[in-house]
């Protein structure tokens, strides 16, 4: 039996856990990760990387390499309901509605304002090698597949857990101070006794994924196509463009479909029910798995349980609407990790570790809520739309759908009623606030007293603001003629970024006071619109308007966290800005506590 000592251990090697791996690397963190696999995922599972996730990609140089291999917005940016695929009858093959979703389309103007990356589309199969690579390369050696936790025990001082390596059943045995649990809840959560509440068991769903050449009648670019039979309720389903090529020649696909009556393990049987649902009999298909899983909604009562720590799947499970689910998870991760990195260099007090629950389980809760109130809509309102719903009997089901698409009054007062329904599926497909919106109103943040900005009831209007907790505004601004964004100024390293105006001299020598008081690095950045002391110029007045660093009063700052949240804010004059900093820093380091 060997034994090895890290600062922390990963208990699991899915989107969550590698995405931790590389932003400890970022900071400097030595871990061990170990995932009971021999591979990472074989199926392709959640497929959206919102708009927040690829701008962590990017902060921590990754997404590039992510972008590579996924489709963009202008490839999968829209979302289609349509009656089958094709077939020979007068109501196949007909779109009933579309519209832009996810950045695609009239919506990426809107997108390419709120972050310097936008969103893409890359199924987990193809996500967690890009991301299991990085993680190999920023810490050899470390990365363990099929490796698998077999016990855990914790004490005041850490926590011993026993690691079988699968091929050889040899042990060994790891210490860490800390440990993060990103395996789904499948051992850590057991082993700690973690509840989670909330609806276990929503509802069962089955997906199949097939490979076949549907180049003759797909037209591609939704990020989901959802079928409305209009001969059989029991084929409606959804088909999800799966890559690796995007668009029109798609190899592979994810459908959901209901199975009702059918041997899941029939392989012929599934596959005659995937050509009924698109309405192509002779369609030469290869089936290459069909999963059968529970719809939860379930959240971790606590996501601190000692020197343990729940991420992604471990903390929170809710239904697939709105892509909420991976998402959340790495962004668990990248809110963890310099946390542990401030804890474990002696900057930070344990209490800045008690943040993370603090700030990531409201965000947990309300992204659950969110998604189940997306489903339960799409599930009863959209079929609604079209004249469907549980008041209908089947033998009417036909004649709705001729009087849909018939050229007359009718026709044109049904579909025009349905568009303003359809509308409202904008709080699942346009979402930007609940994507990127989120802010953290307690925490390792200092409150400023002010109110935070109103939200959109569908979540599609997304208002950056400076406020503390809430998402650093991005903006470009210019240095020696090369465009950044002002995300790009905080780095993937521990320190803080403090951004003020051109006049800014006071915070500079306020920075380095602070920094060496506290250990803790500070970066000051000057931004004017052409001003003699400025690094950076703010051509277009962006930043002054979101911000308020310059212009009405240059003596304003904002202090950035690791993770591109604001931390704290100075509005005006302050009489002491050394210590006006440094008792910010302490209070969200933890090394002082809240008057």
């Amino acid at each position: 039996m060997s034994t090895l000592e890290v600062p922390v251990l990963i208990v699991g090697g899915g989107g969550s856990g590698l995405a931790a791996s590389v932003f400890l690397s970022g900071h400097g963190v030595d871990h061990l990760l170990v995932e009971r696999r021999a591979d990472t995922s074989r199926l392709p599972k959640a497929h959206y990387v919102n708009q927040r996730t690829m701008g962590i990609f990017r902060q921590y140089g990754l997404a590039d390499d992510v972008a590579e291999p996924a489709a963009g917005p202008e490839q999968f940016g829209k979302v289609r309901w349509q009656t089958t695929l094709t077939g020979p009858g007068p109501l196949d093959g007909r779109v009933i509605h579309e519209m832009d979703g996810f950045g695609g389309g009239a919506l990426r103007e809107t997108y390419e304002a709120a972050g310097p990356a936008l969103p893409a589309k890359l199924p987990q199969m193809r996500l967690e090698p890009v991301l299991r690579r990085h993680a190999e390369q920023r810490n050899p050696g470390h990365v363990r597949f099929g490796h698998e936790l077999v016990s855990l025990t914790e004490n005041a001082d850490g926590i011993t857990a026993e690691i079988r390596c699968v091929a050889t059943g040899g042990i060994t045995t790891v210490t860490a101070e800390y440990l993060i649990a990103a395996d789904a809840g499948r051992t850590v959560g057991p082993a700690l006794g973690v509840r989670m509440e909330g609806l276990p068991a929503l509802f069962d769903a089955t997906t199949a994924y097939f490979s076949a050449d549907l180049s003759e009648w797909w037209t591609g670019g939704s990020v989901i196509t959802w079928f409305l039979n209009p001969y059989r309720a029991d084929l409606s389903s959804a088909l999800i463009e799966m890559g690796p090529t995007w668009g029109r020649h798609c190899e592979e696909w994810g459908l959901h479909l209901p199975l009702a009556g059918i041997d899941r393990t029939d392989e012929k049987a599934v596959a005659g029910r995937v050509r009924e649902v698109l309405g192509l009999p002779g369609l030469d298909l290869t089936l290459h798995d069909v999963t059968s899983w529970t719809v939860e909604a379930v959240l971790a009562e606590r996501y601190r349980h000692g020197r343990a720590f729940l991420v992604g799947d471990a903390a929170h499970r809710q239904p697939p609407a709105g892509g909420l689910g991976l998402n959340s998870g790495i962004q668990d991760a990248h809110n963890l990790a310099w946390k542990l990195a401030a804890v474990l260099s002696g900057r930070a007090g344990d209490r800045l570790l008690d943040t993370y629950e603090t700030e990531r389980r409201p965000v947990g809760q309300s992204n659950m809520a969110w998604a189940m109130s997306a489903a339960a809509h799409h599930q009863v309102v959209i079929d609604a739309a079209v004249g469907l719903g549980p008041h209908v009997p089947p033998e009417r089901r036909t004649p709705v759908f001729l009087s849909y698409f018939s050229p007359t009054p009718v026709g044109a007062a049904q579909r025009a009623r349905a568009a303003e329904i359809f509308a409202t599926h904008r709080g699942e497909c346009q979402a930007l606030d609940v994507e990127t919106g989120f802010a953290y109103e307690r925490g390792a943040v200092v409150p400023d007293g002010s109110r935070p900005p109103a939200r959109s009831p569908l979540g599609d209007e997304y208002r950056p603001v400076a406020r503390p907790g809430h998402l650093l505004p991005h903006a470009w601004i210019e240095r020696d003629g090369r465009r950044v964004s002002t995300h790009d100024l905080v780095g993937s390293g521990t320190g803080f970024v403090l951004f003020t105006g051109a006049d800014g001299a006071a915070w500079t020598e306020a920075a380095e006071r602070a920094a060496g008081k506290l250990s803790v690095p500070v970066t000051v950045v000057r931004i004017g619109d052409g001003d003699e002391g400025a690094e950076y110029t703010d051509a277009d007045g962006a930043w002054r308007r979101l911000c308020g660093t310059d212009g009405a009063d240059a003596r304003a700052a904002v202090l950035v966290r690791p993770d591109q949240h604001v931390a704290w804010r100075a509005t005006g004059a302050e009489a002491d800005p050394a210590g006006a900093l440094t008792e910010a820093l302490g209070l969200v380091l933890g090394v002082l506590r809240t008057p």
